[in-house]
Parts: C-alpha cells; structure tokens; sequence
C-alpha cells in the first residue's frame, strides 16, 4: 500500500528522444497529487503531449522512469496501467450507440452486466446525456461527443484520466461551457486529471497546478493565479496572458528593486530573475495593472504616452500607447464613465507601481 500523502504520478529523470539525438523531454522530474487538476501547457513542439503520451504507454521513455501509484509502469502495457483516456477526436466507435461506447471499458474488464447498465446510467447522466443512450456518435453535436468522450474515460473509475487537447475541435462557446463542466465533474469526483492544452485561457480555468514547457522543460510549475501574478521568466510571462515587455538595461539593484534605462527612460522594478549591474532585462508588466492619470504619489513609474488606437470590447477598452519608446504599450481601461475624454492622438498620463512590474531575464 502506497501513503496517501504520496503523489499518484511521478516522473524520474526522464527524458525522451525520437532520433536518438535531440531531447524531446529533457529530465523531466514531476510529481502530480492525488486528486488534482495539473494541465501541461506549453506552445507545438514543446513536449507536453510526449510527456502525456509516455504516462499512457503510447511512446517508451528513452532514460529515466514513470511511476503510479508508487509502482513502475514503463514495461506496462497501455491497457493494464487503468488510465482513462480523453482524445481531441473523441475515439468513440461510429458503429455503437452511446450506451455500447460506455459499456465497451467495463465488457474488456467483465463486469457483470447489471453492474455495466448501472455504471453507463450514471456516467450518462454525470455528463447529462440521460437520454442519448441509443443514439449513435454521428447522431450527437460535437460537445455531445466529447461528453461521451469523457464518461467513457471515467466510467471504470480509473485512478488517473488523461486527456490530450479534448477541446480543440470545439467552437470558443462551447469549448469554454465544456472546460466548466470538466471541472465541475473532476471537483465533484475527486478524480486525478493531467490534461495537455496550448491554450492558456483554459488552462488558467481549469487547473489546479499548470506546468508551463517550452523545448522540453518545464519552465515554471505554479497554481494559475501565481504563473500569471508572478512568472519566473520572460517565457511563462510571454505565454500566460497578455503582457507589455519593455527591454532595457540594468542600471542599478537594491534589495528586491530595479532602476532599469528603457531607450532613454528611468523605471522602476521587481527584481525577479536578473543579472548584474550593466546587463540587459526584460521588464514585465500585465495592462490591466497600468493606471491612467493615477493620482500623486501613488505610482512609482508615471510617464506620458500618446493614445494610438483605442478598441471598444465591451466591459474594457484596449488602449494602444506609445511610452517609453514602445508604440505597442496596451493598457485594458476599464469601461467606466471617468475614462470618456481617452481619445487617439492625445497624451495622457500612465502610471504603474514597482511591484507590478517585474524585472526578468533578457
């Protein structure tokens, strides 16, 4: 027996190559918690569906080993690890109605047949599907099959569910209904999910650890709300949410600030992850934390910018500035009454604090 304080997924120095050569995964060291939502995000190529594909059997680690549920399971078949599995294309077979693509996991597994009738109901009705049981696949939407898709995944009760884009063939609507309604059944279920996006917005909405990859490593490992406050390096600040980078050179370092030179212009800084005195940086700042005409004294960077572009987005307007030498500084305004003068063409005042404003490597 393994202690429940132990993590149901680990991954051990792995790493992963296709030509014997060029590291798809490069020592890869994860540990995924029992019951938790961790989504591997990260930009093609970066190797968070490899890794997703190693854990399910598809693919051999080249080095290093996986482990579940404490036991070693890289000479386990696919079929005997007990993972339930989601895919983008849903996998449901065309020939049997929605009842029979349920009942398929728990036939492999003999299951008695009234235990299968009882377990196909109530998956169907977890993903609200009570009664679609006799329609066939192409009968259903495609939000209807990826519910299908995902009762089928979790109709055996499997101790970890896997699931690789499950969205991407969804229209924006639906695919952010469906990412609320996955995280609805996976808090009621208490089941263990990695899931594999490239899509940031659901990441940040579903999980409840996102590890972020880029050329085969993770480069930073955090709950939603701290990748986005605060992201270790330029990269995950780039990739998570919109964000203004300015590139400057470090002019001085005290304790935890930053006065860095942009193109002639002095600002102000979090340090973060930079190097010494005279080296270059990346300062990192999230639009919605800019100010127009902050009063005096409570922003520590204040600069005039003219106002380039403004677009309407209903609850906010993405205000386009030119500040510090940068034209494409966006700034989300909210839409209040207050901010009705904004106009293209005028100067206004902008204003941040330090610690919104994040010195990173270059």
């Amino acid at each position: 027996m393994t202690d429940s304080n132990d993590p149901l997924v680990r991954f051990k120095e792995v790493q992963k190559s296709y030509d014997g050569e060029v590291l798809v995964v490069k020592n890869l060291n994860l540990d995924v918690a029992r019951g938790e939502f961790l989504t591997m995000l990260g930009p093609s190529g970066s190797g968070k569906t490899t890794c997703l594909m190693m854990l399910a059997g598809f693919e051999p680690a080249t080095h290093g080993e996986i482990y579940l549920d404490g036991q070693p399971i890289n000479d386990v078949p696919p079929h005997k690890r007990g993972i339930g599995m989601v895919f983008q294309n849903y996998a449901l077979f065309p020939h049997m109605s929605v009842a029979e693509n349920l009942a398929f996991p728990l036939e492999v597994r003999n299951m008695g047949k009234a235990e299968i009738e009882t377990r196909v109901k109530k998956a169907l009705s977890m993903v609200q599907l009570d009664a679609f049981g006799g329609r066939r696949p192409a009968q259903l939407s495609g939000g209807q099959q990826q519910r299908v898709a995902v009762a089928r995944a979790l109709v055996f009760d499997p101790v970890l569910v896997l699931m690789d884009e499950p969205l991407g063939a969804l229209d924006k609507q639906l695919r952010e209904q469906m990412q609320y309604e996955i995280k609805h059944i996976h808090e009621n279920l208490g089941v263990t999910v990695v899931y594999v996006t490239h899509d940031q917005s659901e990441a940040l909405t579903m999980s409840n650890r996102i590890a972020v990859f880029n050329d085969g490593i993770i480069q930073q490992l955090a709950p939603p709300a701290d990748l986005y406050e605060r992201p270790d390096n330029a990269f995950v600040a780039q990739f998570i949410g919109e964000n203004n980078t300015l590139s400057g050179v470090v002019k001085s370092i005290d304790g935890d600030t930053v006065i860095a030179d942009v193109n002639g212009f002095t600002i102000m800084a979090l340090k973060v992850n930079v190097g010494a005195v005279g080296e270059r940086t990346t300062l990192s700042l999230r639009p919605e934390r800019v100010e127009v005409n902050p009063p005096d004294g409570k922003c520590e960077n204040v600069f005039n910018a003219e106002i380039k572009e403004l677009i309407y987005l209903g609850d906010h307007i993405r205000t386009r500035a030119s500040i510090c030498g940068n034209d494409e500084f966006i700034v989300k305004v909210a839409n209040a009454s207050g901010h009705a003068a904004l106009r293209v063409g005028v100067t206004a005042k902008f204003g941040w604090l330090k610690e919104d404003c994040r010195a990173l490597d270059a």
